[in-house]
């Protein structure tokens, strides 16, 4: 068979699954309204959660941050390290608690480069099966024992250290702060105790916690800091945080946190730190005043959690099959994909854009829809959505897969 027909009958089987995807084309980023392949939509899909990817102050910076270079012509390593670059991780050190922090050219990029570089052949990495993409790759990819434990299941977490201590070498337990398709948080607190029975070392993916949420850890507040901030959490007991610059921040690019040392360390030993293009100096100048937004407008948070409140009081009234997440991601679980893809595509051609999530991103039989919020939504526009949402569901009860 030629590559071509086997392109095909592999493109043909996802059509036949209802797990196809395709690409939608916006004119620009949504504010949160957007035009999508032509036509002006209503967006809940978005991770762009305190509106500052359309931010007047946040654009400006990233077009003066152009003139530093259109790019950074090197590795950082070699000659793409720019002061600036400096001054953003600066920043995110201070922000986050942390000594030190690195910036990396995509989350992705972050969670693969950071895992193999700590582990690899005898040594573990404790996973959680509903984990992002990156981190089960970086798992893969370190040759190191993948262990992996139910979701949140802390007795499992448990079980799986015992095993690793029995293997011998160094132990990760890698988790999301917040997960991305169902949006609940991990129970860091009791993780971190876990992690620090066994000796192991905690590294949490801030992705969807950053910026957005935070908290008092001892006797300071890192409103920013994310989920292990919320949970109180100092550098010591979550040697590893990770976050992004595409959500909260409405930019590009992520970071790794924490000591100086483990920071060193990534630069000597972080594969895709070393050997990739350094970040573009407008996006490290967007980045770097997107922080200082969301320092100066708490209000963009305190918005946010309201939506957020208003969303699940109304959703509960209408009886929609809401997820227990407290998060700006509000999934509705309605596992058959058939009936994600025609609620989703009804939902369009009333006006809103929201992710229809299937597998092998989620697991077989949880296909939902991933609504996401922003401080920038107002409440008109959710009672829009939920409405539109409820008679979508009513006209479509029986579709199966």
């Amino acid at each position: 068979m030629t590559l071509t027909e086997t392109l095909r009958r592999r493109l043909d089987e996802r059509r036949a699954q209802n797990l196809y995807r395709q690409l939608k084309t916006l004119d620009a980023a949504p504010g949160p309204r957007a035009i999508v392949d032509g036509r002006a939509l209503l967006t809940f899909s978005s991770n762009d959660y305190l509106g500052l990817a359309t931010h007047p102050d946040v654009i400006a910076a990233q077009q003066s941050g152009a003139s530093l270079g259109a790019g950074t012509t090197a590795s950082h390593l070699v000659n793409g390290h720019l002061r600036i670059h400096q001054q953003l991780q600066d920043t995110i050190a201070d922000v986050t608690g942390r000594e030190a922090a690195l910036v990396f050219s995509s989350g992705y990029m972050a969670n693969i480069g950071t895992i193999c570089a700590l582990v690899g052949r005898g040594d573990n990495i404790i996973s959680d099966r509903l984990n992002h993409a990156s981190l089960i790759d970086g798992a893969r990819l370190s040759s190191a024992a993948s262990l992996r434990f139910p979701h949140n299941d802390l007795d499992g977490l448990e079980r799986q250290l015992e095993r690793a201590a029995q293997n011998g070498g160094n132990t990760l337990v890698a988790v999301d702060g917040v997960y991305s398709m169902d949006g609940d948080l991990a129970p860091l607190a009791q993780m971190a105790e876990l992690c620090r029975k066994h000796n192991a070392w905690l590294m949490v993916d801030e992705a969807h916690g950053f910026g957005t949420m935070g908290g008092l850890v001892g006797s300071e507040q890192f409103p920013l800091a994310g989920s292990i901030a919320a949970a109180g959490l100092t550098q010591d007991e979550v040697p590893v945080m990770m976050g992004t610059l595409g959500k909260a921040a409405g930019n590009a690019g992520a970071f790794v946190a924490g000591s100086r040392e483990l920071i060193d360390f990534l630069v000597q030993f972080a594969r895709p730190y070393i050997y990739t293009t350094g970040m573009p100096p407008a996006v490290a100048a967007g980045c770097l005043v997107a922080i200082d937004v969301m320092q100066r407008e708490p209000e963009r948070r305190v918005r946010l959690g309201r939506n957020i409140e208003f969303f699940r009081a109304r959703a509960a009234g209408l009886e929609l099959p809401l997820a227990q997440s407290a998060s700006a991601i509000q999934p509705l679980l309605l596992g058959c994909e058939k009936k994600v893809v025609t609620v989703a595509a009804e939902l369009q051609e009333r006006g809103f854009l929201v992710g229809a999530i299937r597998p092998p991103t989620v697991p077989a039989g949880t296909a939902r829809l991933r609504i996401t919020l922003s401080a920038n939504h107002s409440e008109a526009q959710i009672e829009q959505l939920l409405v539109a949402l409820a008679e979508s569901l009513r006209t479509f009860p029986a579709v199966t897969s």
